[in-house]
């Protein structure tokens, strides 16, 4: 016998609820979606995947947002702001703003000097050397 399973779906969202930030379930276990106990179950990696490509999106929406040049970088470019503002944030990366002026004008050089020169470097090690280096030479 096959179970409806939209039937089925919104009886647990209605039972379960959806949440869409992590909480305490009842029996006090980091939960999240409809009743998903991301404590003993976690999330495969396709679900990882997904999430991830929708933050990417996000993020490169931001950016396109913000910077107009933005979709005048070269992919290479686009993918290390993209990187950058993923890990840090993007309040913070921009308060990157002798590098992203350095970026807008396409002083590669310097705006690769700049992210050296900053805390997020120190912190993130050989993803900044990494990143760095794409800037200044606009390959991987």
């Amino acid at each position: 016998m096959k179970i409806e399973r939209e039937k089925l779906k919104e009886q647990l969202i209605r039972d379960e609820g959806l949440k869409l930030k992590p909480y305490r379930c009842t029996a006090d276990k980091l939960t999240i979606g409809v009743g998903r106990n991301l404590e003993d179950v976690g999330i495969s990696e396709d679900e990882a995947m997904y999430m991830l490509g929708n933050d990417i999106m996000n993020v490169e929406a931001i950016l396109d947002r913000t910077f107009k040049w933005f979709n005048n970088l070269d992919s290479v470019r686009q993918d290390v702001l993209i990187n950058m503002a993923f890990n840090m944030g993007i309040k913070k990366f921009l308060g990157f703003k002798r590098t992203i002026a350095y970026i807008e004008k396409g002083e590669y050089e310097e705006a690769s000097v700049e992210m050296l020169n900053s805390l997020w470097a120190k912190q993130v090690g050989d993803r900044a050397l990494r990143l760095s280096k794409q800037i200044r030479e606009g390959r991987r």
